[in-house]
């Protein structure tokens, strides 16, 4: 049975075995309290960050490489196109540019105007990691204007990896245009995702808040 720990990002690990349909535990991670104060967690990942997963003997850390592992262990899916198809390229570029180019860039823009003293919030590199994520979504936009969902005409995991980065986007003042506001609609209107919301209550609550 495949456990996965923790809400926030670790709603893209929940929503993919969701669309998968394969079975696992949700176990959530409370952050706010501490980690320090969850031994099972800080077993399965010392670093205390989530999500994780534990599968067997395998144990894992971050979404993207998660999603990855799970397509290859239990696929094949159709969430993952193949090398050979036409698709893959655009699969390959926005499954991680919806971490790497758009999630990690405001995550960073949250911390400097929330969590910064006062006096540091309008900082330098809160800014640069603004104009990062600004920079990545015209990526996002290009696409959207070509085809329903980002790597052609078939719903993938790429699309629940930028979905999700949209979203914080949105949760930090960043406004979608119709192209990205309307395949929101269309990505969470799945079964998948409204499962999902389900299992991850937190991160629900914080999604239709």
């Amino acid at each position: 049975m495949i456990t996965a720990f923790g809400e926030g990002r670790g709603i893209r690990v929940v929503w993919l075995l969701e669309e998968m349909g394969l079975p696992y535990r949700f176990r959530p991670v409370d952050l706010l309290t501490g980690v320090e104060n969850d031994p099972e967690f800080l077993a399965v990942n010392p670093a205390g960050f989530i999500p994780a997963i534990q599968d067997g003997e395998v144990i894992m850390v971050e979404s993207i490489a998660i999603m990855e592992y799970l397509m290859a262990r239990y696929g094949p899916t159709p969430l993952a196109p193949p090398p050979h198809d036409p698709a893959f390229p655009a699969y390959q570029q926005f499954l991680h540019l919806g971490e790497a180019g758009l999630a990690a860039s405001i995550y960073f823009v949250f911390g400097a105007r929330n969590l910064a003293p006062e006096a540091e919030r309008n900082n330098w590199s809160g800014r640069q990691a603004q104009a990062v994520f600004d920079s990545r979504l015209t990526l996002v936009t290009r696409q959207l204007a070509h085809s329903p969902y980002l790597a052609g005409d078939a719903f993938t995991a790429a699309d629940i990896s930028v979905a999700y980065a949209l979203k914080q986007g949105e949760k930090n003042g960043v406004t979608l245009g119709k192209a990205e506001r309307a395949y929101m609609d269309r990505v969470c209107a799945r079964e998948g995702f409204g499962r999902a919301l389900e299992t991850c209550r937190s991160t629900g609550a914080w999604w239709t808040r």
